[in-house]
């Protein structure tokens, strides 16, 4: 789509400043293209070098791609414009299923952890020059992943999994590089790649995690790296099963260089027949990310990580000239609450299980597919989102559309269970069914 837009400038950084007004503005919207860099040049009297480096600039914050001979265009989503921007203000007296927060009444008290923490942290505190990881929590860390037959490793803590997926990509990739990520998939990993200048590559999911030829397909169109929902994926509830470790391992087996990882936030919440089937290892460069969020709460602002030597050393490496480390404070209070038990893995998985499992038989008795084989989120997809989340919030249920989610797979909007009640479950689903049947003819959403 060519769009008139006088870009302006002199400079590199006018002229990007020129770019980024007019998307700002919506006189440049997605999928503009931008014109030629020579034409350009010659447009404005500069040196065809100058607009070089301004779209390369452009590039770098994530407001435009270039694809080859194709030209630069303006993103589908400029990375100045997050996913959570389309979430909507929730009505009072309207029943909240789209924030995606877990069950408070089912995360631990942090009173008696925080105070222990305190209590090691007077008896040694953390001064400069100290370990950034505590040594209680990298053993328990490390004794987890190895029951879990994640390969040996390093273990290093972040501020929460985003905070972890960031800086291993910043480890190893560099601006235009492309990364494959699960479509429909997370809406922070879907924005991330872009603000740092990368190119999102989506990769079809379905109920066994990312699908191994939409995989290939990614790989073979120079991926240089692929993120995985390791379980309770993000919005579908996808897991990857042992069938599909297996097939992802032996594709990632013929591209040693990608840069793989495995983000298994619902470490803590899964069912216990859900296992981790690690992918890690089979490439050069590898990382697994646990966050304490889920099971433990959204403010712990905390997560571990492992991987390979190399990643792991970049990845402590530039956080020593960033924040330096995350708080001791708080990595004491994560080992006190995890070697106290402090959540049953398996009541809290059976809880979420419950009503999941519930809303998606509802469903289907109804005739609606939906999924959600593990974790917090039910992903029913639709014609028409705008239909679907506006009847159900008319209906009393607030859910989040699949916009948020997704880049090329269909429309779908997205339900948290964690706040529902097993009791609430058919008004719920006839509420859905009602809803979907708008958008479809004969009541069908497949």
């Amino acid at each position: 789509m060519l769009v008139e837009y006088r870009i302006t400038g002199r400079g590199t950084a006018d002229i990007a400043a020129s770019v980024e007004a007019g998307v700002a503005s919506g006189a440049l919207p997605p999928g503009s293209l931008l014109p030629p860099m020579r034409e350009l040049a010659g447009e404005l009297g500069v040196n065809p070098n100058t607009v070089a480096a301004a779209y390369r600039t452009l590039r770098e914050r994530g407001v435009i791609e270039t694809d080859g001979r194709r030209g630069s265009r303006v993103r589908p989503r400029p990375s100045s414009t997050p996913r959570d921007a389309l979430r909507m203000v929730v009505p009072a007296g309207v029943r909240d299923l789209a924030e995606g927060n877990p069950d408070v009444s089912l995360l631990p008290a942090l009173d008696g952890a925080l105070a222990a923490a305190a209590r090691r942290y007077a008896q040694a505190p953390a001064l400069y020059g100290a370990d950034p990881v505590a040594p209680d929590l990298a053993r328990l860390a490390r004794a987890d992943f190895d029951a879990d037959a994640v390969p040996p490793g390093p273990v290093a803590v972040t501020s929460g999994a985003l905070d972890a997926i960031e800086r291993v990509l910043v480890a190893h990739l560099r601006p235009g590089d492309a990364v494959a990520v699960e479509d429909p998939g997370w809406g922070g990993s879907l924005d991330l790649v872009p603000a740092l200048g990368l190119r999102v590559l989506p990769v079809a999911v379905d109920d066994d995690g990312p699908r191994a030829d939409a995989v290939a397909r990614a790989l073979a169109a120079g991926a240089r790296a692929l993120v995985v929902t390791s379980r309770a994926q993000n919005p579908t509830g996808a897991a990857v099963s042992a069938a599909r470790a297996g097939e992802l391992r032996e594709l990632l087996a013929r591209h040693p260089g990608v840069l793989l990882i495995e983000d298994d936030h619902g470490h803590g919440i899964v069912d216990v027949d859900l296992p981790l089937h690690p992918l890690g290892g089979v490439t050069r460069h590898w990382a697994l990310i646990r966050s304490t969020a889920k099971a433990y709460g959204p403010d712990l602002r905390l997560a571990v990580l492992t991987g390979d030597a190399v990643t792991l050393d970049r990845v402590r490496g530039r956080q020593r000239l960033g924040p330096g480390w995350v708080s001791r404070l708080l990595q004491h209070a994560v080992v006190e609450l995890w070697a106290s038990d402090a959540v049953d893995r398996a009541a809290v998985a059976r809880a979420y299980g419950q009503r999941r499992d519930a809303l998606v038989e509802a469903l289907r008795e109804r005739g609606v597919r939906a999924h959600g084989r593990s974790g917090l989120n039910v992903w029913v997809p639709v014609a028409d989102e705008t239909v679907v989340v506006t009847r159900l919030l008319a209906a009393g249920w607030a859910v989040a559309a699949g916009a948020i989610f997704r880049v090329e797979a269909g429309p779908g909007v997205r339900l948290t269970v964690s706040q529902l009640e097993v009791s609430e479950v058919p008004g719920l689903a006839d509420a859905v069914a009602a809803a979907v049947r708008t958008g479809v003819a004969g009541g069908r959403n497949d």
